[in-house]
């Protein structure tokens, strides 16, 4: 059973994903917060394992919750999703380098939104093609050469290129095809470069291959 945490400070939209979801077998909504200090405390209490993230909340926002969760390690296993009313959402840049597993908008398909709970409970990130793009606008208007990490020298070859291929948003199977090798083996590397740099999931992953510098804007399309 995958435990939701909906995290709104309109209730009418809470209301409707309570309804969506709980009507799935698999799926328990076991919890509610109007604004992110509740959403924070509710966390540490219930212990979800996904939460739908609004950004904007009065008082503690989206923003700033989703920091205090990801870093409380009592909580590595909560998956946040940011809910956004704009795709282009000016926040959604920094709520995934804050620790957020994606985002989605609020009046996604309720087929999408059920796919994206069961996504993020088995590993996966949402980014979608423009939030991908968005990302690397960010890096670009920054303009400055990313400074080197320490953390990537403890990364071997072909962790560094798994993890720019990660950065282009390959998923393991279109990895494991550019590299002729087994998509068992992709999720391997994927996995242990994840631990060596201490990413949550592979949306974190993204962020530190622009980071450092390991994927430069312009070379995706």
């Amino acid at each position: 059973m995958i435990k939701v945490l909906l995290a709104d400070d309109q209730i009418l939209v809470r209301a409707g994903f309570r309804a969506l979801l709980d009507a799935q077998s698999d799926i328990e909504v076991v919890g509610e917060a109007s604004d992110g200090a509740e959403a924070v405390a509710q966390a540490k209490r219930l212990r979800p394992d996904i939460i739908l993230m609004d950004i904007r909340m009065p008082g503690l926002d989206g923003l700033a919750a989703t920091r205090k969760i990801a870093e409380d390690e009592r909580l590595d296993g909560v998956r946040i999703v940011i809910l956004t009313t704009f795709e282009l959402d000016e926040y959604v840049f920094e709520a995934l380098r804050g620790g957020a597993s994606g985002f989605l908008v609020k009046d996604t398909e309720p087929v999408e939104l059920i796919h994206a709970v069961r996504a993020v409970a088995a590993g996966d990130a949402l980014l979608s093609p423009s939030v991908t793009r968005r990302l690397i606008a960010e890096f670009a208007a920054r303009a400055k050469e990313p400074a080197p990490s320490p953390h990537l020298n403890s990364l071997t070859d072909r962790e560094r290129e798994v993890m720019a291929l990660v950065g282009e948003g390959l998923t393991n199977e279109e990895i494991a095809a550019r590299l002729v090798v087994s998509p068992a083996t992709a999720k391997t590397h994927v996995s242990r470069t994840m631990v060596k740099l201490g990413a949550r999931d592979r949306a974190q992953l993204v962020v530190f291959a622009y980071e450092s510098g390991i994927v430069k804007p312009g070379w995706l399309p």
